[in-house]
């Protein structure tokens, strides 16, 4: 009897052979004093140059009933109808005025820090665009000094920070030596908390990873509706940021092109895994797959 046997299937490849360590998790990291260093440095070089910029209290009344006007000529939304929505509730505005105070900066160093452990090229872009935008934001506060809405009469809103609290601001402006409050465009709350969601979503892969932009949506409600910002100034921030990130690229080989490589690969991974499990444990599906071949081996 004239015997036939069908050539033995290649064994799947071990999923750790498959699965590679990205560009991301083997690129070096900056050295952690000198990045602090610098980190530190253009922080303190920013709150000086904003101190520098404070005193001209007249020129930031008219600067801001210029921005009111340009609101009103743009038509604009009014500020008062987010400022509207959170009054209705004191504990709503309170929860507003502790967003404003506490987030800004810690989820910016959170941001930073993740990358600089998990994502050591993004890292580097994103800490650059940052420094372009807070310093591009500086020579503004010392060109175009502005007062906040809620300073503003004609605007007729609330001080929601010193009416229900928590603030970081005085009571009087100009006196105030903890911050100048005449630094109100561009709004680096916003502009900060945009690149925080563009850099999560260029550095992970995860489909979910859009819901980032939950949180510049959230910061821009909260600075209009506590009066600390105009809609202007969330708009310049955007358009300084948009600028950064034109100059400011991404070194080549990172990206959407890496990310979708890793997704394959994860996908590829994830196959070999399913298949080595059917093989080592599905012995009766296996079976029944292989008997069509020895009855016509026989005939």
């Amino acid at each position: 009897m004239d015997s036939r046997t069908e050539p033995a299937e290649a064994e799947p490849e071990p999923a750790a052979a498959i699965r590679r360590p990205s560009r991301q998790s083997t690129a070096p990291r900056p050295p952690l004093v000198r990045e602090l260093l610098l980190v530190v440095g253009l922080f303190v070089v920013y709150k000086v140059g904003r101190q520098l910029a404070d005193g001209h209290t007249a020129e930031a009344f008219r600067n801001a009933n210029r921005v009111w006007d340009w609101e009103r000529t743009l038509h604009l939304p009014g500020e008062g109808s987010v400022q509207g929505a959170l009054l209705h509730s004191d504990t709503l505005v309170h929860l507003a005025n502790t967003y404003y105070a506490t987030v800004h900066f810690p989820a910016t160093v959170a941001f930073l820090v993740w990358m600089y452990l998990r994502r050591p090229v993004h890292y580097v872009w994103a800490r650059r665009v940052l420094a372009a935008v807070t310093a591009a934001a500086l020579a503004l506060h010392l060109t175009f000094p502005l007062a906040p809405p809620r300073l503003l009469a004609a605007a007729g809103l609330v001080d929601t920070g010193q009416v229900y609290g928590p603030t970081v601001y005085g009571a009087h402006p100009a006196t105030d030596e903890m911050a100048n409050q005449f630094a109100a465009m561009p709004s680096l709350h916003f502009g900060w908390a945009l690149m925080v969601a563009i850099g999560l979503i260029a550095a992970t892969r995860s489909r979910l990873r859009w819901l980032w932009l939950l949180h510049p949506l959230l910061t821009l409600l909260v600075i209009v509706g506590t009066a600390n910002h105009y809609w202007l100034d969330a708009i310049v921030a955007t358009a300084l940021l948009g600028i950064a990130l034109a100059v400011i690229r991404l070194p080549r080989g990172v990206g959407a092109a890496e990310a979708r490589g890793l997704v394959a690969a994860d996908e590829a991974y994830d196959e070999a895994d399913g298949a080595a499990g059917n093989s080592g444990g599905a012995g009766g599906a296996g079976e029944k797959e292989s008997v069509p071949e020895l009855v016509g081996a026989r005939r």
